[in-house]
């Protein structure tokens, strides 16, 4: 089969000049891979909060000028270099979001090869990655539903798999139906655990139910949430937090924690900023490990998918948007209207 020469891809001309109407269709030229790569065809792409932070100029991370964002891919090999073993053409992957992390701890030399930052990264028809890289996509999912696991999923797989991992009978509370939060909920009742979810939705907080959590708040009808955590949890508190919301939601997140339990925080999407000297002594007081996530590796990565093949996990895919809609599909991303994950299809 003869290997494309040229792949359609989305890029931003220049962070200085940010916003979603500056994302840019260009036609760039595929090289072949080099002796360790694989050439990926695209074909399913998924939003995740930074990505639209990136576009639209808040990112507070190492981001280069003309970049091609997003991190989350899901394709088949259409080519090898010459020196990869243990792939085929045809295989279905995706990649991890840090190319370069493997296994073990992030390094400052790993995250500056993450993907859709750093360096190029998702929104392209066909893409060059490392094979180091590389897992196959559970067997269970399309190639729309794997192309929400890089990011968010093994974001909450290394929340609840951490020094002190998940064990059955745990309760975790989840903030809000954002990607991170959902597959966190869908791991944890896989596990074993009880699950405690927040929304300002009564209809996102009726669909969670579908998927298994077990008690629900609405944060906008009960602004004393942690008060009605420790109710369910008869005053002992959660074993983890999936802390999205950041410095705002912080402090009720601590008061909704039991004694040395864990707040895993991955987001920063609430504007509020508290008295931090007494946040460290409500850590103090109450021995709670504040763990922030940083992804995770391709081994978790791996782990993840097998439990995900084992127990038939579906993402919750919200929207699937085609690739000429991409500003359309980072639009419904900003609406914050979606439960689950939000994709961008490249091919039919």
């Amino acid at each position: 089969m003869a290997l494309p020469k040229t792949t359609q891809e989305y890029y931003l001309p220049q962070r200085v000049q940010a916003g979603l109407d500056k994302l840019t269709l260009r036609e760039s030229v595929v090289r072949p891979p080099k002796s360790q790569e694989v050439l990926v065809k695209v074909h399913a792409v998924s939003l995740n909060y930074r990505d639209l932070v990136i576009v639209t100029g808040g990112y507070p991370g190492q981001v280069g000028d003309s970049i091609v964002p997003c991190s989350d891919l899901a394709g088949e090999i259409i080519a090898l270099g010459e020196d990869v073993t243990g792939w085929k053409v045809g295989d279905r992957v995706s990649a991890n979001f840090c190319t370069d992390h493997v296994y073990g701890d992030p390094t400052r030399e790993t995250m500056a090869t993450a993907l859709g930052g750093p360096i190029d990264g998702t929104l392209t028809q066909f893409k060059n990655v490392p094979a180091h890289s590389l897992v196959h996509i559970p067997s269970n999912l399309n190639f729309e539903e794997a192309a929400t696991l890089p990011c968010a999923a093994v974001t909450a797989w290394n929340a609840l798999q951490g020094p002190v991992p998940l064990k059955g009978g745990d309760y975790v509370l989840v903030l809000g139906t954002g990607g991170v939060s959902v597959f966190a909920l869908q791991f944890a009742v896989a596990m074993g655990a009880t699950v405690i979810a927040t929304s300002s939705s009564n209809a996102k907080l009726e669909f969670v139910k579908t998927l298994g959590a077990h008690h629900t708040i609405n944060y906008k009808n009960t602004p004393d949430w942690d008060t009605e955590v420790l109710k369910i949890t008869g005053g002992r508190g959660v074993d983890h937090v999936i802390e999205v919301g950041g410095t705002g939601t912080l402090p009720k997140s601590i008061r909704s924690t039991r004694m040395a339990g864990w707040i895993h925080t991955i987001g920063f999407l609430s504007g509020e900023h508290p008295d931090t000297s007494k946040l460290i002594l409500s850590f103090l007081s109450g021995g709670i490990t504040f763990r922030p996530i940083l992804i995770g590796s391709r081994y978790q990565f791996e782990d993840m998918n097998r439990l995900i093949e084992a127990r038939q996990i579906k993402p919750v895919v919200n929207k699937v948007f085609d690739f000429k809609q991409t500003r359309e599909a980072y639009e419904y991303l900003q609406s914050q209207k979606h439960i689950g994950k939000i994709v961008i299809k490249l091919f039919d």
